[in-house]
């Protein structure tokens, strides 16, 4: 049986683990809730660009000859190169927050290569840049600090090469890869097609309209708006996965702060055990002792 002293300093190691993660909890529940105020203010202002985007695309879709307007709004089913956004979290002790979005990402990579289309990767947040690495898959773009600070000005600074390369051709799709926050106890992978943009949910009448502009300055608006859909999805994405990644944080140190309490119930009673069993041993030795003087 361990010594009572050693057991006596395994209770205090993890009753001090037990501390640290109980305010790892705490501090990630504040921080859940200042980012979910965000998000959801982002997601209202998200839905409303979409809505503006799809009524003045759809205008401008009208008056086209041929219906084109615009790459950003032509469906490829057979992209020859993809690029793919994926966004972890800077830091650990989430569970398996960051591996579910590493493996959906891995995932896609194999299908993508199957049916013979390239795939380049573009990451957001050290976990995910750090695997890749070390698996020695190339990354065409990663950042480390700004899955944990989301802030729109970057955000469009990260997404504007990606954009770029899609316009000129370099790339013909661009999907976007996060786990996000679906409420306190669950987070859901997210997989949406940021290039080219989908009108396929669009209401397409008359009355669907919300501007009132003029027809000759559609295009400009529908080019202008298309930039700041973009970037604010990409921002969106940052918020959401942030706010994923506290909720699974928060999960990570309420187990882990149980089962330390756990552990000390089972070393206290183990230290009860031996301190018992010296007692007893002590008992015996002093009985023993007055027996042997009689």
């Amino acid at each position: 049986m361990a010594n009572l002293k050693e057991i006596k300093l395994q209770i205090g190691s993890v009753k001090n683990t037990q501390k640290t993660t109980k305010a790892m909890k705490l501090v990630s529940s504040a921080k859940l809730t200042r980012t979910r105020q965000l998000s959801d203010q982002a997601k209202s202002y998200a839905g409303k660009i979409n809505d503006v985007l799809s009524d003045i695309a759809t205008r401008v879709s009208k008056v086209q000859d041929d219906g084109n307007i615009g790459k950003a709004f032509i469906a490829n089913d057979n992209p020859k190169t993809v690029d793919i956004v994926f966004v972890t979290a800077d830091k650990g002790l989430c569970g398996g927050f960051n591996m579910a979005t590493i493996k959906t990402v891995s995932k896609m990579m194999d299908e993508y290569s199957a049916k013979g289309t390239t795939v380049r990767l573009r990451a957001a947040g050290r976990k995910g840049v750090d695997y890749f690495n070390f698996q020695g898959v190339d990354l065409h773009q990663s950042v480390s600090d700004l899955s944990s600070a989301p802030e729109y000005d970057r955000a469009a600074d990260f997404i504007n090469d990606v954009v770029e390369d899609f316009n000129n051709g370099t790339t013909d799709k661009v999907v976007v890869v996060y786990n996000g926050f679906l409420n306190m106890l669950t987070q859901e992978i997210r997989v949406r097609e940021l290039l080219p943009i989908s009108l396929e949910n669009a209401d397409l009448s008359e009355a669907s309209s919300m501007l009132n502009i003029e027809p000759d300055d559609d295009e400009e608006v529908l080019n202008e708006l298309t930039g700041k859909y973009i970037d604010f999805n990409m921002y969106y994405a940052l918020i959401d996965s942030l706010a994923a990644e506290h909720s699974a944080r928060m999960q990570a140190m309420e187990a882990a702060t149980k089962n330390a309490k756990e552990k000390v119930d089972s070393l206290t009673v183990e230290y009860n055990k031996a301190r018992q069993a010296a007692i007893t041993t002590e008992l015996i030795e002093i009985i023993s002792g007055v027996e042997s003087l009689k």
